[in-house]
């Protein structure tokens, strides 16, 4: 799959790694149809350093701003739409070893790790009643140190991971992130995610019984960095993006090639017909509407990053921010990126819809990652603030209320 739209030059990585993204390419059709997780892909990124893009040189990263790794991630996502999103608990657990510092003893453990390219996955969100306001998965002490139990869904990425990022609560009810080591006997891990999109994102199930986990690893959920639920809504934002950059990479080398057309067409050759390019050009706008729109938003994100040298004031004004700025760009995206990725048939005509060809992933994926996190929430809210002043919710949770409760 070739680049209309090249990842910079000037940006501070490898080779090794541009090229690894661009090999991506190669097998992604057949992962889609045959639904092979991208397992050896992921390792090969992981070790030509994708896992790594923040971290300081000093600890073997690249260094680089939020700006530069969305550009390189937009391009990830082109080329399978489904791993950017595989590492979005590892991009969390990144940034909140930046966050807190090289002066926190367990921050400058986590650069360690993560510079040797260790990876972390997600396990937030809990299945059927769920977690709402109260984490079903609890910490408790055991004679040989704290343990995890529960059941988790939606652990996206956790197969390819060595550490998983989990919510947690303790025996007082207070709720937690929990750093738990993947490759011990108390961790199970399923690939039943049963999406019609992003289908290779390993976004399953995952049983905790007594996992060990470091006392080290034990923090309150509300201290970690304050722009958690932004962050993660900025990587599927780099998502939506690389979505409809694959659509027209795809639109555009199908039509460069057809030769089959109509006897009321313009033109007797598909690739000169204008109407045909028109539809194109349009996914074509779309896609660099929302590439445009990603790195506007990772200007955000940078910004909420250079408040934690500021008071806490300051930060969470920043956290506010950024999170109004990830929810605008989710609303303002989803419907062009979801018509982009239906006017691909437009130029293709039926024999596009061949299930061989794959291009109905594109729909799929999309509608899939504009499913999360429900836009119509972040329209009211952004609404509210632009009305009232309202603040956003900064972090939330998702499971069935207590209606018994007040």
């Amino acid at each position: 799959m070739s680049s209309s739209v090249p990842v910079s030059t000037q940006l501070p990585v490898p080779q090794q790694l541009l090229d690894a993204i661009e090999a991506v390419g190669a097998g992604t059709l057949e992962r889609e149809l045959n639904r092979v997780l991208p397992t050896a892909e992921i390792g090969r990124l992981a070790e030509a350093g994708i896992g790594r893009l923040r971290v300081p040189e000093s600890y073997g990263g690249f260094g680089l701003n939020w700006v530069q790794t969305s550009e390189l991630l937009v391009e990830l996502a082109a080329q399978d739409s489904n791993i950017p999103q595989a590492i979005r608990g590892h991009l969390a657990v990144q940034e909140d070893a930046l966050w807190r510092g090289e002066s926190d003893e367990t921050a400058r453990r986590w650069l360690q790790r993560l510079g040797r390219g260790e990876l972390a996955g997600n396990a937030w969100t809990e299945p059927g009643k769920g977690g709402f306001h109260r984490s079903g998965t609890v910490v408790s002490e055991s004679p040989a140190g704290p343990v995890v139990n529960g059941v988790k869904y939606y652990t996206t990425g956790s197969l390819f991971a060595d550490w998983l990022d989990v919510t947690a609560r303790d025996e007082q009810g207070q709720e937690l992130a929990v750093l738990v080591a993947r490759d011990q006997p108390g961790v199970t891990i399923q690939d039943d995610w049963n999406g019609i999109g992003q289908r290779t994102t390993a976004s399953g199930s995952m049983v905790l019984e007594n996992a060990a986990v470091a006392e080290s690893e034990l923090r309150l959920l509300h201290e970690r960095f304050p722009y958690q639920t932004a962050l993660y809504q900025h990587v599927l934002l780099i998502v939506l993006a690389g979505i409809a950059e694959g659509a027209a990479r795809d639109i555009a080398a199908a039509l460069s090639t057809r030769s089959r057309t109509y006897t009321h067409a313009n033109t007797a050759t598909p690739n000169t017909d204008p109407q045909l390019l028109q539809a194109v050009g349009e996914v074509d706008a779309v896609a660099h509407l929302a590439r445009a729109q990603v790195l506007e938003t990772a200007r955000a994100l940078d910004a909420a990053f250079a408040a934690a040298e500021g008071d806490t004031e300051q930060q969470l004004e920043a956290a506010n921010q950024v999170e109004l700025a990830t929810a605008r760009a989710q609303v303002a995206l989803h419907k062009p990126v979801l018509e982009a990725t239906t006017r691909v048939f437009d130029a293709l005509g039926a024999s596009g819809t061949d299930r061989s060809k794959g291009l109905d992933r594109h729909w799929r994926n999309a509608r899939t990652v504009t499913s999360h996190n429900p836009w119509v929430y972040k329209a009211r809210i952004a609404g509210d603030y632009r009305v009232n002043g309202t603040d956003p919710v900064r972090l939330w949770s998702v499971g069935e209320p207590d209606t018994t409760k007040a």
